[in-house]
């Protein structure tokens, strides 16, 4: 009767199934929790707009939409540009609307 409330059991010699020490991709070095603590503090990114206090974004301002867009004419994310959500979907809008009268391309050129 108390074998039937308990968990089975493993075999002993089978490895956890875990991502332990033991487990199929072998020990775990380095990274940002291991022995050595933090390696680097990645600083959080601030909105250039909000900073300069720019509140309208000019579709026309090639020089400034460039560089929230790809190489390959996509538009850069908010988690890798650092602008804050009410800018960047100004910024998109900025972006589409300059694609429209072909300021700024679609694509890249190959």
């Amino acid at each position: 009767m108390a074998d039937e409330t308990t968990t089975p059991r493993a075999p002993e010699g089978a490895a956890p199934s875990g991502g332990g020490p033991g487990g199929p991709r072998g020990p775990r070095t380095g990274g940002p929790g291991g022995p050595g603590g933090r390696k680097f503090f990645r600083r959080k990114k601030v909105c250039k707009f909000c900073t300069e206090k720019i509140d309208a974004i000019p579709y026309r301002d090639v020089r400034l939409l460039q560089g929230f867009v790809a190489e390959r004419g996509k538009i850069v994310p908010r988690r890798l540009t650092g602008v804050c959500t009410t800018h960047q979907r100004r910024l998109t809008r900025a972006i589409k609307q300059a694609r429209n009268i072909a300021l700024l391309p679609f694509a890249a050129r190959y």
